[in-house]
């Protein structure tokens, strides 16, 4: 496609170089960058694109677009390279992309799920359902790319950049795919990563206190604006009854076909009867005056409103009560209420619980079956929402029998600064905790404590497979963690 053609609907500010270069391929990765690509170089919160042009040339770039504060003609380039200068780069980005690749999303189903938590979990039921329904479903979410059950690549992180989206997405028309099912965060909204995308329908599972921060969202009002966008995209709205957020779609979106669901308040899709277990939750879902009984294999009632979500957008597309309840049956999610298996028998659970509320959730859910203690093994993010820190603490006293404090993605923030905020809220309401500032360090105090009669809870880092420090992501599987503590431990005791 030609560059004229790429840049179709974007106000060009001014450029030079030929606008008739052939291109293939559009990144804001300079690493990423292949022949005849266009490279657009953003200025982030911390890097600045504009500094890897050279090395994006070098990589193939035939052409380079710039944000409205950069001087075109102080950046020197080959005379076969062309500058394009516009406003608003990640905009112009997500557009020039769904041009690139012919807009795929019209070509197919297309579901965006967003809140702050149940987004993965319910991405996969929701993609389990639409399979047992017949449908070939990609799923694009925080985990990885699906089709149908085939992985097709891991992903690090809640919602690709648009370049990446509109790229998947035209693979996904090209191998058939029927329906899409994609995780959408706020920051996604925000930076219009999914800008150009046609939804079908969306999911808002629930609100509740993330992500303020200075690189995020300054208020809660904020953060719900930045969700509430996404259910404008779509012409149908399925969200829950039991927030207090999700509560006022119905008068901010009047113009949509709406669909609700809940345990505690009147939904279109309702629980009731719930019996709870460690290994899963079983209920009778109703919905349109008929009720079956329906059965999860991830406890906790948090995971029967993901469920409740689930069911009603794939009724949309037609699911019937068989589908909904094959689809539910067995659902398993990396890194979501992940029970580790072990040689010592323990009972170990990994979870991405990192909100006041999913914390909450996770350690209620497991403290009713356990009949020693609950020893909960976690701590929080830096550079993000510092205000949770210590409720959540207070959360972890409460709930857990003992708690170890210890690091999670650290980023750039000084990881004592980030324990010692947890443990105002902590030491508030136990004195039955202890800091070990290394991870590994820490699951290990965890195990050596434990008998079969305990659980160990590992909130925070979920399906990630790194740890975050000072900008470099280090490898880290809590499972394989796991796994060699206690073939150490075993080793030791001949």
């Amino acid at each position: 496609m030609l560059l004229k053609d790429v840049l179709k609907d974007i106000d060009i500010i001014e450029y030079k170089g030929s606008l008739e270069t052939e291109i293939t391929n559009i990144t804001s990765d300079s690493r990423g960058i292949e022949k005849h690509g266009l490279f657009v170089a953003i200025i982030g919160y911390v890097l600045d694109g504009t500094k890897f042009i050279p090395s994006a040339i070098e990589n193939g770039a035939s052409a380079i677009m710039v944000d409205e504060t950069i001087d075109i003609n102080n950046i020197e380039v080959p005379e076969n390279v062309s500058i394009v200068k516009v406003n608003n780069i990640r905009h112009q980005l997500a557009i020039a992309s769904c041009n690139l690749y012919d807009y795929p999303s019209k070509k197919l189903k297309l579901i965006g799920v967003t809140g702050t938590k149940g987004k993965t979990t319910s991405t996969f039921m929701i993609k389990s359902i639409l399979q047992q329904t017949g449908y070939k479903v990609g799923l694009i979410g925080s985990i990885a790319i699906y089709i149908n059950d085939e992985k097709i690549e891991n992903m690090d992180r809640t919602s690709a950049e648009s370049f990446k989206l509109q790229k998947t997405l035209a693979m996904m028309v090209e191998k058939g795919v029927e329906v899409v099912v994609l995780e959408v965060s706020s920051q996604a909204m925000k930076l219009d990563r999914a800008l150009g995308c046609d939804f079908d329908a969306v999911l808002f599972t629930n609100l509740s206190e993330d992500h303020i921060s200075p690189r995020e969202h300054k208020d809660m009002d904020d953060y719900f604006n930045a969700k509430l966008s996404l259910t404008k995209l779509a012409p149908k709205v399925v969200y829950n009854t039991d927030n207090e957020y999700t509560a006022k779609l119905p008068d901010l979106l009047k113009d949509k076909e709406l669909i609700s669901f809940g345990i505690e308040n009147k939904a279109d899709f309702m629980a009731k009867d719930l019996n709870m277990s460690n290994s899963g939750v079983d209920f009778t879902l109703i919905k349109d005056s008929e009720s079956f009984p329906t059965h999860i294999s991830i406890p906790g009632e948090y995971m029967v409103y993901n469920a409740l979500g689930a069911s009603a957008i794939a009724s949309i597309f037609n699911a019937s009560n068989e589908n909904i309840v094959a689809g539910l049956k067995d659902v398993k999610v990396f890194g979501r209420s992940e029970l580790v298996p072990n040689k010592l028998g323990l009972t170990i659970i990994i979870d991405y619980a990192h909100t006041p509320s999913s914390l909450e959730s996770i350690l209620k859910t497991v403290k009713p079956y356990t009949k020693g203690r609950v020893i909960c093994t976690w701590g929080v993010g830096g550079d993000r929402d510092s205000a949770k820190r210590p409720i959540m603490g207070e959360i972890s006293g409460k709930y857990a029998d003992y708690t170890i404090l210890t690091s999670d993605q650290i980023r750039t923030e000084d990881p004592k600064k980030i324990l010692a905020d947890i443990e105002v809220g902590l030491k508030k309401v136990t004195k039955n905790y202890t800091i070990i500032l290394h991870r590994t360090e820490a699951i290990r105090h965890a195990i050596s404590m434990a008998t079969k009669d305990d659980t160990i809870v590992l909130p925070g880092l979920g399906s990630d497979l790194y740890i975050e420090y000072m900008g470099v992501k280090y490898p880290y599987d809590e499972r394989i963690v796991i796994h060699d503590i206690i073939e150490e431990m075993l080793a030791k005791k001949g």
